[in-house]
């Protein structure tokens, strides 16, 4: 039986910042392209998906905030939002091996009755992440060390995880960077998937986006790659180990 594939969910308006992110993803992911289908949201409504035909599904981030005023979100952004709550509420309901990162835990996190706001926004930069206790006993998230530097860039964040939610990461700055909703529903604010090579080129495209001052941008720029982060990658390669060889068993 040949392996069942990933798919990759990428709700990124910019064009120039939607490859280097599944290609980061991929790489992460430690499979080949052959194994990791991607679906643009912004471009394609996403459907009523098949969760036997898939190993599991990484949602990528976005410039899109969910606390943006309804109406002062695009109808895109909408249409985004309603699919990746869908989804995510099938996920859920099934227990589907489904990791989402920065955008996606808000629209989690709203779905299920947390609360997401604008107290724990972060720049973009490098900060120390510190496992919970739930998470050095996480079958997933115990891949990583109990402290470690990972890349993070919201003006949004998890400020009420909700009520079911298992939280297995903090950081100073944001107490909510990773949790859990039943065995196989992960969701992180920070980003696994890109290196700080990846993050500084991201820097480049979402300069003008208010995650810091554009002007500011060699600077942050020359923080990022001075930044030693080589840790929250093992988080996706454990991710397709974990949920590829539940899809086999």
């Amino acid at each position: 039986m040949s392996a069942k594939p990933f798919l990759f969910l990428s709700a990124r308006p910019e064009v120039e910042a939607v490859g280097p992110e599944y290609e980061s993803v991929r790489r992460a992911m430690g499979v080949d392209a052959a194994r990791l289908e991607h679906v643009r949201l912004d471009v394609d409504p996403l459907g009523e998906l098949e969760f036997d035909e898939y190993a599991g599904i990484v949602v990528g981030g976005s410039p899109y905030n969910v606390t943006t005023p309804e109406t002062g979100k695009h109808e895109v952004q909408r249409r985004v939002e309603a699919d990746l709550t869908r989804l995510a509420e099938r996920a859920v309901a099934v227990d589907f091996p489904l990791l989402l990162t920065c955008y996606g835990i808000g629209v989690l996190t709203r779905l299920l009755g947390g609360e997401v706001g604008t107290t724990f926004g972060e720049h973009a930069q490098a900060v120390e992440i510190r496992l919970t206790a739930e998470g050095t006993a996480d079958p997933l998230v115990s891949v990583l060390p109990g402290r470690f530097d990972a890349l993070v860039g919201h003006k949004e964040a998890t400020e009420r995880p909700p009520a079911d939610a298992v939280l297995l990461a903090s950081s100073a700055g944001c107490p909510v960077q990773i949790y859990r909703v039943g065995t196989q529903v992960y969701a992180t604010q920070f980003h696994p998937e890109v290196s700080t090579t990846d993050f500084i080129a991201r820097a480049q495209v979402y300069r003008h986006h208010g995650y810091f001052p554009a002007s500011e941008l060699r600077e942050v720029g020359e923080r990022l790659a001075a930044a030693s982060v080589t840790e929250p990658q093992r988080m996706l390669r454990g991710f397709a180990e974990l949920a590829g060889a539940r899809s086999r068993g």
